[in-house]
């Protein structure tokens, strides 16, 4: 029985624009399913800031530690962290990059988050209904400090979007969040923050996490300017 309703469910998953007869869009839920196989990044929000946390998941010893990029910065105050497909990650942080400076230019201000998050999934939600497309298998977790305080959004493949204190997006996705539940405070500062979200990965990949594999970045509240921070600078901290 299960077999023929698995037979059934596989002809609504050739086109993106198909629902399937309980309502929902396979290639979106595949998508999801790829998001979950991606590396590992963790966001917090902080009392001095907004920070990023990202696992490289260096796939071979031969790779270059530092041609491997998990953590973005779209403009000044803003940054993110992608999780699924990196390609198709790049492509999302690049015209958020131009909307960023379009915005600049011509009224001379810094964009708000909501605008970058709001268009990023915009386009996102465009390739769920349109033929010939596939949906964005990447999820965002985008971070910034504008007018309004201190931000950080998910975006999903489904052009869905959350506004959260800590998020975490990727592989170990349970597992972490269950630990960001037990120890995030909104007191806690960006340091305090970087040694949980390490601990929280170390927990995770156990034998196999190496300091080298991780990646953090970071918007302050007194300086706005996003930054990466060295393997010195991260050593200090942990």
């Amino acid at each position: 029985m299960m077999r023929e309703k698995t037979h059934q469910m596989m002809g609504y998953d050739r086109a993106i624009t198909m629902f399937s007869p309980d309502g929902r869009l396979l290639q979106v839920e595949y998508a999801k399913k790829t998001v979950k196989q991606g590396t590992t990044a963790i966001a917090m929000v902080c009392s001095d800031g907004v920070l990023l946390v990202a696992d490289k998941r260096l796939m071979d010893p031969l790779m270059v530690v530092e041609g491997v990029e998990k953590t973005f910065q779209i403009d000044d105050h803003i940054a993110a962290a992608v999780s699924g497909l990196v390609s198709d990650g790049r492509v999302l942080i690049e015209r958020a990059q131009v909307k960023a400076q379009q915005h600049k230019v011509t009224y001379d201000a810094p964009i708000d988050i909501i605008s970058i998050v709001k268009d990023i999934c915009d386009l996102k939600q465009l390739c769920t209904q349109s033929g010939g497309l596939r949906p964005f298998g990447v999820s965002l977790l985008v971070i910034g400090i504008d007018a309004d305080g201190r931000k950080l959004f998910v975006t999903e493949p489904s052009g869905i979007y959350f506004q959260y204190n800590a998020a975490v997006i990727g592989e170990g996705e349970l597992e972490i969040d269950e630990e960001l539940r037990k120890a995030y405070k909104p007191t806690l500062t960006i340091n305090e923050g970087v040694k949980v979200c390490i601990a929280a990965l170390k927990k995770f990949l156990g034998k196999e996490f190496n300091l080298d594999r991780i990646e953090v970045a970071h918007v302050r509240s007194d300086t706005k300017k996003f930054k990466k921070l060295t393997k010195d600078e991260l050593k200090k901290i942990k």
